[in-house]
């Protein structure tokens, strides 16, 4: 299982451009091994990904983060993340969790939403397995059945309960701390990983939430040029 680089792929929204460079900002500053960014970007996907966006997503990558094990060439491991987190801790830890019975790892969240509508009015959904796949290690060789016509073609349901694998028994289960859901659960200071799920600090709503601040100081630290005489 020897994978030396953390090959990371983030959802990428234009909505929430910083988003994704403060989360990659925040891997960088606390991971002590390789790390491969590739951002999800529909444009980037033309010819692979044709599906027309759905009334119920709530960003651009909803269904594309289905693509990882493809765009892996279905070999090794690979990591997704939403761009709406803050990644607190080693990501070696996290990718040293990696577990070869399965061809799938999340955090298996038990709980309703607590708001009907997030960020930019979009309606909350809920649905079984909601948010099991914002943060994923996919077992790449095991993924085969995400091919891009399946992702193009599958139900959102089919994709986001996992419908794809043969039987819940394939997907092995993270750490609640490796997908710590803002507002929706307690403050917790050893939180590993936090996701915004419900709007990040960038929108004026969620600016106060917890963890905005350390959201904030990242987003200076990405900014930070070295003057010269600095």
């Amino acid at each position: 299982m020897t994978q030396p680089t953390v090959q990371v792929f983030i959802g990428y929204d234009s909505k929430e451009v910083i988003a994704y460079h403060v989360l990659a900002q925040s891997i960088i500053e606390h991971a002590s091994v390789p790390v491969m960014f590739s951002p999800i970007v529909l444009p980037n996907l033309a010819g692979i990904f044709k599906r027309e966006r759905n009334a119920l997503q709530s960003t651009e990558f909803s269904f594309s983060r289905f693509l990882v094990p493809y765009l892996s060439s279905f070999e090794g491991w690979s990591l997704f993340m939403d761009c709406d987190m803050l990644m607190r801790a080693d990501i070696a830890e996290l990718w040293a969790l990696r577990d070869e019975r399965y061809a799938v790892m999340c955090v298996k969240h038990d709980y309703q939403p607590k708001i009907e509508t997030k960020f930019l009015g979009q309606t909350q959904t809920k649905y079984e397995k909601k948010n099991w796949s914002s943060v994923m290690l996919f077992n790449n060789a095991k993924c085969g059945a995400l091919t891009p016509d399946f992702v193009n073609t599958a139900t959102g349901l089919q994709l986001h309960q996992f419908k794809w694998l043969d039987g819940d028994e394939n997907i092995g289960e993270l750490p609640a701390v490796w997908n710590w859901l803002v507002n929706e659960y307690d403050h917790r200071a050893d939180a590993k990983n936090v996701h915004f799920t419900d709007g990040g600090p960038y929108f004026n709503e969620y600016k106060n939430d917890d963890y905005a601040e350390e959201w904030f100081a990242m987003r200076e630290r990405t900014l930070h040029v070295q003057q010269r005489g600095d």
